[in-house]
């Protein structure tokens, strides 16, 4: 058996990590399409910062910013781990904090 090499263990490592954002992606699609909807249901407009966070990741504009899923994953890892555990009642304010600090991580990062 055949000891893999630093440059395999590398190309599987990079496999890896674009399955996962590419799962991430249509998670978030997914997602923005909800919020979208529950806008809708509300009769009220989406504002500004999650409009642009929803747009950004529905446009796939992050396909033309190196390094922005990358962020957008990490804001989201950390949003799932560090907020605590929420409720059916609080799956709307718990989905527009999301995508209000992905509109954050697109502006500091300088994807805007």
């Amino acid at each position: 058996m055949r000891r893999r090499t630093i440059e395999d263990r590398y190309n599987e490592n990079i496999r890896n990590q674009q399955k996962t954002l590419e799962k991430f992606v249509t998670h978030e699609e997914e997602w923005a399409d909800h919020l979208l909807t529950l806008y809708k249901h509300r009769k009220s407009e989406v504002p500004d910062d999650e409009y642009r966070a929803v747009a950004f990741i529905k446009n796939r504009e992050y396909l033309k910013k190196p390094g922005a899923l990358t962020l957008l994953y990490q804001m989201y890892e950390r949003c799932w781990n560090e907020l605590p555990k929420f409720t059916k009642e609080q799956t709307f304010d718990f989905l527009r904090f999301r995508f209000k600090m992905y509109a954050a991580v697109i502006r500091k990062g300088g994807f805007d």
